[in-house]
């Protein structure tokens, strides 16, 4: 089993770019808005077999857990084509996440929303 860094995934998305160099539109800033909506587009499919399929589905058939795992490998794929647009690094996105996580950390979340607690 194999456990992919995101510098890999990132890597494999650039070669399969060379792949149809001339037959995709290439990676750059102006196509990144087109990732990015191709990205939700394969959130709405994954979303789309919860909604058809139910959360229990997904957990005890296999058939239904394969294409569901397979629309988030899509999402990943479009979300690594976005940074690539962006030219955002595996290194820089990590830093960034580390902090945030950080920060995220340090939050007291149910204090921030109270208000919208209340509400439910």
């Amino acid at each position: 089993m194999s456990d992919l860094k995101l510098s890999e995934i990132m890597s494999m998305q650039q070669e399969l770019q060379e792949k149809y160099k001339g037959k995709w539109t290439p990676l750059s800033v102006e196509s990144g808005r087109s990732c990015l909506l191709w990205m939700i587009e394969e959130m709405g499919e994954a979303i789309a077999i919860i909604k058809k399929r139910g959360e229990r589905a997904i957990m005890n058939d296999s058939e239904v857990r394969q294409a569901f795992v397979e629309e988030l490998v899509d999402v990943m794929m479009f979300y690594s084509d976005a940074l690539a647009c962006y030219g955002i690094t595996s290194n820089e996105l990590s830093e960034a996440f580390i902090k945030k996580h950080l920060k995220n950390m340090g939050r007291d979340f149910l204090t921030e929303h109270k208000d919208y607690l209340n509400d439910k």
